[in-house]
């Protein structure tokens, strides 16, 4: 089997945003799949706090200008890039003024939970998959790293399973330990209905919690990997209900490895 082509969808990632385990996992792991000869591509949200003239980010003018409704409203997509110099690779930003204008990442300088997180991660997911299109690039794996990205496998098998580009693309879905108390908007399942997806292809945030993303990221993966020593104990827990197929946590440096592995078992599971 040829290495596969990788589509790395990341919440959080070094050095735009500080080092803890996914950040880590999520800059090293792309580099290393890369070294193993596969083509990869990265993305992660332009929070307001990347300082865009220290890490060299601009606009990429041909990807940008699709507007996106979300909530009865138009959203302008705008697409950002920079280069990892040292690991010979470009990080794609998904960037938008309502959304990711403010100088934090989830939570205002008080601690407070962003009251449109839910917004943000449909706009997210959907402004990933909008541009990878926009690539003509074809993916095999879409790896999710954290909860900022669990939208994806959603949209991917519900809006876009008909696009070419997508037809035999492959989801897993990394769980880490960035579980949090706080609910989402309400509104969150009526806010993701569009096209293609019926209000019983989301009753997993009929609670709008982490926990609820979380199940329906992994209903609609086809493998699930414990990217931390103790992820979500509901999530894994659900992964394990599914019966599906599951990489526990690599302690060892060898995990690029392990995980290049998995890829090519989720893929060789018809």
């Amino acid at each position: 089997m040829q290495n596969p082509r990788v589509l790395f969808i990341c919440s959080e990632l070094m050095p735009y945003v500080p080092e803890n385990e996914m950040s880590k996992i999520s800059r090293q792991l792309p580099q290393g799949i890369q070294e193993l000869g596969s083509e990869v591509r990265v993305f992660m949200p332009r929070y307001g706090c990347i300082n865009e003239r220290r890490n060299q980010l601009h606009e990429v003018i041909r990807l940008s200008g699709m507007n996106m409704v979300i909530n009865d409203t138009d959203h302008p997509l705008i697409i950002k890039v920079a280069s990892i110099t040292a690991a010979r690779m470009q990080v794609y930003f998904i960037d938008n003024e309502d959304y990711f204008q403010r100088k934090a990442m989830i939570r205002s300088d008080s601690g407070e939970f962003f009251a449109d997180n839910d917004e943000r991660v449909v706009f997210f997911a959907r402004g990933v998959l909008e541009t990878v299109k926009k690539l003509r690039w074809s993916p095999d794996i879409i790896h999710c790293h954290g909860w900022f990205s669990y939208m994806a496998p959603l949209f991917l098998k519900k809006v876009y399973q008909d696009d070419p580009l997508f037809a035999s693309t492959k989801v897993v879905v990394s769980l880490y330990d960035d579980e949090f108390p706080e609910e989402f908007d309400p509104g969150m399942k009526k806010k993701t209905l569009m096209e293609g997806i019926k209000s019983k292809d989301v009753d997993a945030l009929s609670t709008p919690s982490y926990t609820g993303l979380a199940k329906l990221a992994i209903s609609y993966s086809n493998g699930v990997i414990a990217g931390t020593e103790a992820p979500s104990e509901a999530a894994m827990k659900y992964a394990k209900s599914l019966k599906k197929p599951i990489l526990k946590y690599q302690m060892s440096e060898q995990y690029i490895q392990e995980y290049a592995k998995f890829y090519k078992k989720i893929l060789a599971n018809d």
